[in-house]
């Protein structure tokens, strides 16, 4: 899917192409599944001389485990590839809120109040390593960190909110009508980076874009975990 085009581009390198305008990311790793269908990860990756690690399809926390371990990493900024509408400036609030603050664990989408397809997270190693001895819902090994942000008795939390509430939009590629969507906003924004205020600007002058991927329901994958715990 992150290898699609979307602007002449791939998804994953539009991604790229946003989050290189961040000020607090000290590097990036790519990770992927040993699945086949990523091979053309791993060759974009070497041939872009970028990081990369290979793991677990189903257990996504352990894949970011071995991960971190592997390239020896402190603090963890996770951002999804299917994301390419990502504010670096963003990213780099969220990063700031972690690092001044000295919590354990920084996000933008738990108490949400940004749109889906925005979402930053940034936790140390020690609690990564704490998410992985301790998860056993598939959710929480699917999803990497909600054992993390579920147990606020455990590990301190901080969130970064919008001023006002934005959740109803959706700028995550999931299905083809979010592929058609963001389409629509790279023909419209030619600048780099494309921040969140550049889109809700967009939308405020064209609102029917919204109607482009309004069905698709963003939460699905999660849910889907969720019944498998039983939980739903």
């Amino acid at each position: 899917k992150i290898m699609m085009k979307l602007n002449g581009i791939s998804i994953l390198e539009s991604l790229l192409k946003q989050i290189s305008n961040c000020t607090k990311l000290d590097g990036v790793i790519l990770a992927t599944t040993v699945n086949k269908e990523d091979d053309a990860i791993e060759t974009f990756a070497n041939d872009n001389s970028i990081d990369f690690f290979r793991g677990n399809s189903s257990d996504v926390l352990d894949r970011f485990y071995q991960c971190s371990k592997k390239f020896s990493v402190d603090n963890i900024v996770r951002i999804t590839s299917d994301c390419p509408l990502l504010d670096p400036q963003l990213v780099d609030k969220v990063i700031s809120l972690f690092l001044t603050k000295k919590y354990d664990y920084t996000n933008n989408f738990v108490e949400r109040t940004f749109p889906f397809g925005t979402e930053v997270e940034v936790f140390s190693f020690d609690s990564l390593e704490k998410a992985w001895k301790n998860a056993k819902l598939i959710s929480q090994r699917e999803h990497v960190t909600p054992y993390i942000y579920d147990n606020p008795t455990l590990f301190s939390l901080g969130y970064v909110k919008h001023s006002v509430d934005i959740s109803n939009l959706h700028f995550a590629v999931d299905r083809i009508e979010d592929l058609k969507f963001v389409r629509m906003i790279y023909q419209k924004i030619k600048k780099n980076p494309i921040l969140l205020n550049d889109i809700l600007e967009i939308l405020d002058k064209n609102p029917t874009l919204n109607n482009i991927n309004k069905e698709i329901d963003p939460r699905e994958g999660y849910k889907k975990s969720l019944l498998n715990d039983g939980e739903i």
